[in-house]
């Protein structure tokens, strides 16, 4: 199932709002350059290509389009990152089809405007190992963003953080990401270490 409102723009434009190996970097999603790591709607690869060149670790990267899922694996071949798993999946209504506990980090960009959001904060956090980390970006609710889903339907960082401790996650830090994004919010947060 597509979220709503979920069509991505030219590639090119999409590419011109981000510094993503910034935002990458910001985000701590390959913090000891060994990570495994699942990325929920990967797009044009923008934010899995920096992944993936800052981990040995895989990058299973999920998204519900196939020419999109195509594009990435493209990439993935030209930049020379075999540690790339570009995979056709509707994670909404399937899941990932990971196991759990298999991934130290998750990364959900621009995507909990869908009509579940809990439910795939649980889906992260059942991948994730105890003490994994799930970053979250999204658009600000600000009429002035170039783009992004409709504002009734925006999330704000307070709602993205309270649906992720309802999903069983732990705050671990708003992160600022004005050097690499104007328009975006980031969100980190963790699976308890102890966690069932």
């Amino acid at each position: 199932m597509k979220a709503r409102e979920s069509g991505m723009p030219e590639e090119g434009s999409w590419q011109g709002f981000f510094d993503a190996d910034c935002i990458v970097g910001k985000m701590d999603c390959a913090r000891s350059g060994t990570e495994n790591i699942v990325e929920f709607g990967c797009g044009y690869g923008t934010f899995t290509i920096p992944a993936a060149r800052r981990t040995s670790g895989l990058i299973c990267a999920l998204d519900i389009e196939p020419d999109l899922v195509a594009r990435v694996r493209q990439k993935a071949a030209e930049a020379r990152l075999p540690n790339i798993q570009a995979e056709r999946r509707d994670f909404v209504t399937e899941g990932s089809g990971l196991g759990g506990r298999s991934q130290d980090h998750a990364m959900i960009y621009n995507l909990l405007h869908l009509e579940d959001p809990v439910g795939l904060l649980r889906e992260a956090f059942r991948v994730l190992r105890p003490g994994g980390t799930l970053s979250i970006i999204h658009w600000k609710v600000d009429p002035a963003t170039p783009r992004g889903p409709s504002m009734g339907i925006r999330p704000r960082p307070d709602q993205c953080r309270a649906w992720a401790e309802s999903a069983g996650f732990v705050f671990v830090r708003d992160q600022d990401l004005s050097d690499c994004c104007r328009h975006h919010f980031g969100l980190l947060v963790a699976r308890p270490r102890l966690s069932p």
